[in-house]
């Protein structure tokens, strides 16, 4: 199977954790497949068709840390403003908060569609992740064959719900998988499985089904000949 494989890496950055709206806002360890379908829409310069697009990833980053931000909360107001006759639309508070932003991100992306390599060469758009001020740049950009292996290692990736009940860690999480942009962008969960460390499918507790197969990146093989494990997702559910 031929893929497409973008190496980027950043500053920071954060992936914004719903139902949060003033204090604190979390983040996502790991972009959620939204964030990825953005992404990728960015460097096409437009949106695109995300049937039949299968993506996975490999994310680390180097540490994290708080930051401390403020929005506006603005609501409809009336008068004047002070000392003149124009007239007050808004008004509003300062509302101070502090994010979780991860810092020195790098991002390993896999795409089925090779058809893209024209626009990660020459992205659109600025090249970002997570927020529009999280700059990100492109390492590599290149094509390369995966190869079905028995043993692999799976790491710093997002796996399917269903592969809770398999593997020896991994922590459940519901991600927006996509926004509906018919309908006031209203986000489209899904749970998935967040893997912030490394395991083997020889792990005896690593559950495998028969005539298992999976797919490998080649160009990443550790020492004792255990290749990347490559788990795909879509964008319009699994």
């Amino acid at each position: 199977m031929d893929v497409l494989k973008i190496v980027a890496e950043g500053v920071v950055t954060s992936f914004r954790y719903p139902h949060f709206a003033l204090s604190v806002q979390p983040s996502f360890t790991m972009p959620p497949p939204a964030t990825i379908y953005g992404h990728i829409c960015s460097a096409v310069g437009d949106w695109i068709d995300p049937s039949g697009i299968q993506f996975a990833y490999h994310f680390t980053y180097a540490g994290e840390a708080e930051d401390l931000e403020h929005i506006h909360v603005l609501s409809a107001s009336s008068g004047k403003l002070p000392q003149t006759n124009y007239p007050k639309v808004l008004e509003g508070n300062v509302n101070p908060f502090q994010r979780k932003i991860l810092f020195q991100p790098r991002l390993t992306l896999y795409l089925n569609r090779v058809d893209l390599l024209p626009a990660f060469k020459r992205p659109h758009y600025a090249v970002v992740l997570g927020r529009s001020q999280d700059l990100f740049s492109y390492r590599s950009v290149t094509t390369i064959s995966l190869e079905a292996r028995d043993q692999i290692y799976l790491e710093h990736t997002l796996l399917p719900f269903e592969m809770a009940t398999r593997i020896p860690s991994g922590l459940v999480t519901l991600m927006p998988r996509m926004l509906d942009y018919y309908n006031d962008r209203q986000p489209i969960w899904e749970r998935y499985v967040t893997l912030n460390r490394r395991i083997y499918s020889n792990h005896a507790n690593f559950l495998h089904f028969e005539h298992d197969a999976y797919l490998a990146d080649p160009e990443e093989v550790t020492a004792n000949g255990f290749a990347r494990g490559l788990i795909f997702h879509s964008f319009l559910g699994d």
